[in-house]
């Protein structure tokens, strides 16, 4: 039977709880996960390319262990296709958050189909202690002044409030 390889692509800026989720439960459905870091400028982000995956990669390792799989974290430029074809993807995993996610996700799977009929794009809802958080949100909190412990792993955490310069409240 051939290795079933499955890309879990994003930015990871920075990387939440509700990405690990998604990254934990995708891990026990193929032999091999690669967690595609993009390059993606135009977000603006907070974290540079090799730090992002290095944030990452900190948190893939015990979900390799558990499962008994192969988790590689890799940066990426480009067309996402064009990468998952790169690594020998089967599939493209993605996370739903609410309805707004889905309208988003369908068009992308869609034209993803249209460019490669091979590669099957799979949704996994997130849990429902994660389905509100968003690296956007994470970011925002951060920057003013509000505690983001429970949406970030710990390392995320240390290097998320080394970077931000809160905002002081109104007086």
């Amino acid at each position: 039977m051939p290795e079933r390889v499955a890309l879990y692509p994003g930015t990871f800026d920075p990387v939440t709880n509700g990405h690990l989720d998604i990254i934990g439960r995708a891990a026990r459905l193929v032999d091999r996960l690669v967690v595609g870091v993009a390059i993606n400028i135009g977000k603006g982000p907070l974290f540079p390319l090799d730090e992002r995956a290095e944030l990452v990669r900190a948190e893939t390792d015990k979900f390799a262990a558990r499962y008994g799989m192969k988790i590689d974290v890799m940066p990426f430029t480009g067309l996402l296709i064009g990468f998952a074809r790169q690594v020998g993807a089967q599939m493209i995993i993605r996370g739903l958050r609410a309805v707004s996610d889905f309208d988003y996700e369908f068009q992308m799977a869609g034209m993803n189909r249209r460019l490669d009929n091979d590669i099957e794009t799979v949704f996994l809802t997130a849990s429902e202690t994660n389905q509100f958080i968003s690296s956007r949100f994470v970011k925002e909190i951060a920057n003013l002044g509000g505690d983001i412990s429970s949406f970030v792993p710990k390392l995320t955490l240390e290097r998320t409030l080394a970077r931000v310069s809160p905002q002081p409240s109104p007086q």
